[in-house]
């Protein structure tokens, strides 16, 4: 096996558009790299490719792709920190490249729980979801039961949502049914399902 001595010499460095550098080896082109890889590793002519400084490259080069992966994703929707692993993990990111690129995005405030929480449930909600549905979509995100009851707490009542809902749609039974299949809790159809219950007496 190769000692340092006789690892390949950086040869060249060339700029490739305005974020991109190609690599010379020995006289020859080796690979095409992030710029930012370049300097982290403190690239140079001359210097020698060996053993050490190679996995540095690789490495920073896989902490460049899951942050690159992150924003394209985050750019696609947002994300909670559960559901941006899961996209990292399902990309092949070992679980400290998965962690540090993590940190990244929450210092930076791409990623925020909280946040997502109360935009997502409001969101639902404005759709006519009832809190059952909003929570069940929460906790398939993988927020956090705080960061969840803190949504729900920040949404008009569950209950003046669904009587707005039957304003609309009618006071009937057909209405109370599509309320309960939204999400309604029985509790919030108290008022709607009384009312029709005096109807049918009248």
């Amino acid at each position: 096996m190769a000692d340092d001595t006789r690892a390949p010499v950086v040869t060249a460095l060339r700029a490739r558009g305005k974020d991109r550098v190609e690599i010379d080896l020995d006289g020859h082109l080796w690979r095409v790299v992030p710029t930012e890889a370049v300097f982290a590793v403190s690239l140079s002519v001359g210097r020698v490719l060996d053993r050490t400084t190679a996995r540095a490259l690789g490495r920073e080069l896989r902490k460049l792709e899951a942050q690159a992966l992150a924003l394209r994703a985050l750019r696609a929707r947002d994300h909670t920190v559960a559901s941006l692993e899961r996209r990292l993990t399902e990309r092949g990111a070992p679980p400290s490249l998965r962690r540090e690129t993590l940190d990244a995005v929450q210092r930076a405030g791409l990623v925020d729980d909280h946040r997502f929480a109360r935009k997502r449930s409001s969101l639902l909600a404005k759709r006519g979801a009832g809190n059952e549905l909003i929570v069940d979509d929460l906790e398939r995100q993988g927020v956090a039961d705080d960061d969840i009851r803190a949504a729900l707490v920040a949404l008009e009542p569950e209950s003046a949502r669904a009587m707005r809902i039957a304003e609309v749609r009618g006071r009937t039974p057909k209405t109370a049914r599509y309320l309960a299949s939204k999400g309604f809790s029985e509790e919030s159809l108290e008022a709607l399902v009384a009312d029709l219950s005096a109807d049918a007496i009248d």
